[in-house]
């Protein structure tokens, strides 16, 4: 809630922090480093919990969150604030992937489903409340009290967590050594695809998409043959489940982040509000909150049924999109249908995460479950990053570059979300593997 509810508020105040302190040039550094600092400590996530215990892991996080908080408080230029968020960004991760190991450690398996739907309930609640709280300091002209008042709560939180969850055991074996290698090519390809898509040059849009994946590339080669991982072994497989698994994660999550246009294209084209369009788009997040509780009780074959209908969700609601959010408007009929299609996309994806979550757990092993926990996090936060800037890229291509007002608004919409559907195409693709290799499985069990 704290990782989720940070983004939003930030989010709103950002616009009022640079008319105080400068920083424009920066702006969208302030999110990059927020993600690339998240991604490495949920990276970290299960050796953190491996050597402190649960508890004590929470409250060396939360410090950090709250030190990060206290850095972007107190900041008097734009540089000072992007190091306070890389902190908080960092501790923020570390929280995020915490929440899915924990659930391990607390609840029963018949339950996990039912917990990992509560993750995304935080994020269709923080959604609603993130801006709201944001704009309140943002009316009263008083962005660092946003920042201040994280950290009361954080310390309180970090206290509670040492207290009711569980401490180290004596017998737990020692941790892994981290994967640094793999940890600075993860860090170097977010940032390479981020500062490629902060160009309107299509040359450098490319060069910065090409230095990605070639660096991604390295990423994989690295962690196939490096003893410290990233991800549980077997991850990288061919035809294995947990490939299947994690690529249907990373293509759903790619699929979400056409979002971040959304405001500026209801703005442009549709002649909504900013408040307004800030709530249109958050309609994605919403709808993931409310698939995942329909979804969350299935277990089984059920839950397999679930992953497999995300893709067809989330590949209705984009093409809904994409026909009708380039057509300036506004009617009341054009909102309504929109307003179908960011949802759909949303229970797309929640319909399926908690089972996808579930049964990268079932997959793995006993010793590797606190990494696997992690890498769910990880993997997200990275197809995050990378869709943004991914979406980035196809919206300056797409006309966003030529600053032709609504023309160029409008073919952005356009080519954004007709390319973008290639995403949950891919991701049906995935899951049918994901049941295909259970099967294999259950027959050789039954062998």
């Amino acid at each position: 809630m704290m990782h989720a509810l940070n983004i939003y508020i930030v989010t709103t105040i950002l616009p009022s922090v640079v008319e105080e302190i400068g920083g424009l040039g920066f702006y969208a550094w302030s999110a990059t480093l927020f993600v690339v600092a998240s991604i490495l400590g949920a990276a970290i996530a299960s050796r953190v919990l491996d050597r402190a215990g649960a508890g004590r892991a929470y409250l060396v996080a939360t410090i950090l969150f709250a030190a990060g908080s206290l850095i972007c408080a107190a900041a008097p230029a734009f540089s000072v604030l992007l190091a306070g968020r890389f902190v908080q960004g960092f501790g923020g991760g570390l929280l995020y992937a915490f929440a899915y190991a924990v659930i391990r450690l607390v609840y029963p398996e018949a339950l996990w489903s039912r917990a990992i739907s509560l993750i995304s309930i935080m994020w269709g609640v923080s959604t609603l409340v993130g801006p709201a709280v944001g704009g309140f300091f943002a009316e009263l002209d008083a962005w660092r009290a946003a920042f201040w008042s994280l950290v009361p709560l954080s310390l309180i939180f970090g206290l509670v967590a040492l207290a009711v969850l569980p401490a180290k055991e004596n017998d737990q074996t020692a941790s892994a050594p981290l994967p640094l290698p793999q940890l600075a090519l993860l860090a170097a390809s977010v940032l390479a695809v981020s500062a490629g898509s902060a160009s309107f040059d299509p040359i450098w849009n490319g060069a910065g998409l090409l230095v990605a994946v070639i660096l991604v590339i390295l990423l994989v080669l690295v962690e196939r043959m490096g003893n410290a991982r990233l991800l549980p072994a077997g991850s990288l497989v061919g035809g294995s489940r947990l490939i299947a698994l994690y690529a249907t994660i990373v293509l759903l999550v790619i699929g979400m982040q056409t979002d971040i246009f959304v405001p500026y294209f209801l703005q442009v084209l549709h002649g909504q509000s900013p408040l307004i369009s800030g709530y249109l788009a958050a309609l994605m997040a919403m709808g993931w909150t409310l698939g995942s509780l329909a979804s969350a009780g299935r277990n089984g074959d059920a839950g397999l049924r679930a992953i497999a209908s995300g893709p067809a969700f989330v590949l209705a609601g984009l093409a809904i999109l994409a026909v009708l959010l380039p057509v300036p408007g506004g009617a009341l009929w054009q909102m309504t249908a929109v307003s179908g299609g960011l949802l759909l996309v949303g229970v797309g994806i929640g319909v399926a995460w908690p089972h996808l979550v579930t049964n990268v757990f079932h997959e793995v092993s006993a010793a590797e479950q606190g990494l696997a926990a992690g890498s769910v996090s990880t993997v997200q936060l990275f197809a995050t990053a990378f869709g943004s800037a991914a979406a980035g890229m196809v919206a300056n291509l797409g006309g966003l570059r030529n600053g032709d007002g609504a023309a160029g608004a409008s073919g952005a919409a356009f080519w954004l979300f007709v390319v973008f559907l290639a995403a949950p195409i891919l991701a049906a693709v995935t899951t049918r593997k994901i049941a295909v290799a259970r099967t294999r499985s259950d027959a050789v069990e039954l062998a």
